[in-house]
């Protein structure tokens, strides 16, 4: 159970005048400070993937120079949520969501075992990979970015991207592309600082109205809800308030943006804590920090929305929502 920090009147005031300064420099910060994620190779986030997959990712991620690991995951979280067992209404199976055709010609034999199964992500992962290696082979004269040539022809067929010299001007392909490429991100390890945004300013005054606020597990902050809170339901609406719509599970959360390391956090980001660290897939808590090493969050029955130290064992790591970045993200895993 999570140590509770008892504030008292005088303390609450002091603390409320604390946030109200973060939330200015946020602004200030956010006009001052411009790089963001860029560099070369794009190795795994911390947990970002399942443990019991992050190795493969990382091997075959490098199959080609259209992929890396990053972008890899990115697409089995949008394509299964890393789920070995998904099977979609169109009949793609496993974690790469392959479709029977497809894997009859491209599934490959991954660990060796004698035996092609989509069902085995030792084989699917490997598999994913190499058709990504194929595909970029086959628009490998075309103008424009390798990865992202790549990814068109994943979503509408080499020959469109032949074709239209480029990702062809088709919506879906467009938005898949962007997906994928912003899913990306969330699975990076961050080679640069990362920018701060505005809307961090105002999800932490949404939070901070809320300070003492009665919890209640699923509590989205309804009229039917009493205007209570879970965790989750919490971070939400506080982005909720500045136009940006996360999921409602605190684990997709996670994947709303970049993941600044600890001594880069930035009031506004959404802190997660884990009962597994190597694996995202296990987050179990959600705040919002504010700077000085706390948080406001809902912490759990008979609790109020109050603030929290984030340095604790289970604390995970960090996620900078983004606008593109929630969008991005499934609804489906």
């Amino acid at each position: 159970m999570r140590k509770v920090w008892v504030i008292g009147g005088a303390a609450v005031g002091l603390g409320l005048s604390f946030v109200m300064l973060l939330v200015v420099g946020v602004y200030v910060v956010a006009g001052n400070l411009l790089n963001g994620v860029e560099g070369a190779t794009k190795n795994l986030a911390k947990g970002s993937v399942p443990a019991a997959y992050s190795a493969l990712v990382q091997k075959w991620g490098n199959l080609c120079p259209a992929i890396n690991p990053a972008l890899l995951a990115a697409q089995l979280y949008q394509e299964s949520g890393f789920n070995p067992r998904a099977q979609s209404a169109a009949a793609a199976q496993g974690i790469a969501q392959f479709i029977p055709g497809t894997w009859a010609t491209h599934g490959i034999d991954g660990n060796g075992d004698g035996v092609r199964d989509v069902w085995d992500p030792n084989d699917a992962i490997p598999s994913a990979a190499s058709y990504d290696c194929q595909l970029a082979s086959y628009v490998k004269d075309v103008p424009g970015d390798i990865s992202d040539n790549m990814l068109a022809a994943y979503n509408a067929g080499a020959y469109a991207v032949i074709k239209y010299k480029g990702v062809p001007p088709y919506a879906e392909t467009q938005n898949y592309v962007k997906t994928i490429t912003t899913l990306e991100d969330s699975f990076a390890a961050p080679v640069s600082r990362l920018s701060p945004t505005k809307q961090a300013a105002g999800a932490i005054t949404y939070a901070q109205n809320k300070l003492g606020t009665p919890y209640l597990w699923g509590g989205n902050g309804t009229a039917q809800d009493g205007g209570r809170f879970d965790c989750s339901g919490l971070t939400k609406a506080a982005y909720a308030s500045v136009g940006i719509t996360l999921p409602r599970v605190a684990n997709d959360q996670y994947n709303a943006g970049p993941h600044p390391s600890r001594n880069e956090l930035l009031p506004g980001d959404l802190v997660f804590f884990s009962t597994d660290l190597s694996n995202s897939r296990a987050i179990h808590h959600v705040g919002i920090y504010v700077g000085g090493g706390y948080m406001i969050d809902a912490p759990y029955t008979g609790a109020v929305i109050r603030f929290d130290p984030i340095d604790s064992a289970d604390y995970f790591g960090a996620t900078r929502v983004t606008e593109d970045g929630a969008k991005a993200l499934p609804t489906t895993v």
